[in-house]
């Protein structure tokens, strides 16, 4: 049985990394975050697969920067994990771009990795 705070270790310990990876643009550390078929919506046309994931993270600007704070998390079955958030991307020549987030986690052999990826604005 996990509990609450065991599922935002797990999301924390993924999105921790993948905020390294956006602040210092390397979407090739990125991509290596997510699974061989993740299905990925940024706020372009969606991809899957990692190779879609470093195109889009290797298309945003220089001094990107994201900031996230988990709101929800659910165990839907056993190596799955569902975070719901909020992430504010900042950039270095515009106002920041708040949006809601939704990924789904799951368990490869001893690590955790994005399976989906979906940003939503809400404005």
């Amino acid at each position: 049985m996990t509990s609450e705070a065991d599922d935002k270790a797990i999301l924390s310990g993924v999105l921790d990394r993948w905020k390294s990876g956006v602040d210092a643009h390397r979407p090739e550390h990125v991509a290596a975050l997510f699974t061989e078929d993740a299905v990925f919506q940024g706020l372009h046309p969606y991809s899957v697969g990692r190779q879609g994931v470093a195109e889009y993270y290797d298309s945003q600007p220089p001094g990107l920067k994201a900031a996230y704070r988990i709101l929800e998390t659910r165990r839907p079955a056993d190596g799955l994990v569902l975070g719901y958030l909020d992430v504010e991307f900042s950039f270095t020549d515009r106002p920041p771009l708040a949006v809601k987030l939704a990924v789904l986690l799951t368990r490869v052999e001893d690590d955790w990795y994005i399976a989906h990826y979906q940003v939503s604005r809400l404005d």
